[in-house]
């Protein structure tokens, strides 16, 4: 189990699918660091991603993610710093079986990986709305059926704390799909 520290540093890589390589690379080499995040997932890159799913079953997620940690994950694992990013995108399985070949092929297979997943409601979106889940628009409050047609993702935010959870059981990477949680508040 890893100690406690009194400092947190956590540093955010990327921003946005398709981010410059250049940030995450200078993070791990020149600044002290003990999580680097990224986050991948607007609701435009969601919409994207679940459409190159539905054309390829093992597509759907952040595929850049993986070139990044094919680069960064050695110099990683050499100084502890774990890895939160959600470029698992709408396919978390995809997305941990390309992760998990990528540290095979780095000699880096002991490395713990967790898959956060869940927030994708796609598939259960027509059972929830026959069951009486009201899906209305803030700003119109029209029902979502009206537009049920042309849905092609529904994802929830589903929280930190799945995260968290991860970390304490030791994972040095966690992987998901879409999470925050406002309400979330540190404690020390």
């Amino acid at each position: 189990m890893r100690s406690q520290k009194a400092v947190v540093r956590i540093a955010n890589a990327q921003g946005f699918w398709g981010d410059s390589m250049l940030g995450p690379l200078r993070l791990i080499e020149e600044g002290p660091v003990d999580y680097l995040t990224f986050d991948y997932l607007a609701e435009l890159s969601i919409s994207i991603m679940q459409k190159q799913k539905m054309r390829d079953p093992q597509a759907g997620y952040a595929r850049d993610f993986i070139d990044v940690l094919q680069k960064i994950l050695p110099t990683c694992r050499e100084k502890g710093i774990r890895i939160i990013a959600n470029a698992a995108g709408v396919n978390p399985e995809a997305c941990l079986r390309a992760i998990q070949q990528t540290v095979r092929e780095l000699g880096l297979a002991d490395l713990k990986i967790g898959v956060v997943a869940g927030d994708d409601i796609l598939a259960d979106l027509d059972a929830l709305m026959a069951s009486g889940e009201r899906f209305s628009n803030l700003d119109s409050g029209e029902d979502i059926s009206a537009i049920r047609p042309r849905i092609t993702s529904a994802n929830v935010y589903i929280g930190a704390q799945p995260i968290v959870d991860a970390l304490k059981q030791g994972a040095d990477i966690v992987v998901t799909g879409r999470v925050a949680d406002p309400r979330w508040r540190w404690r020390r």
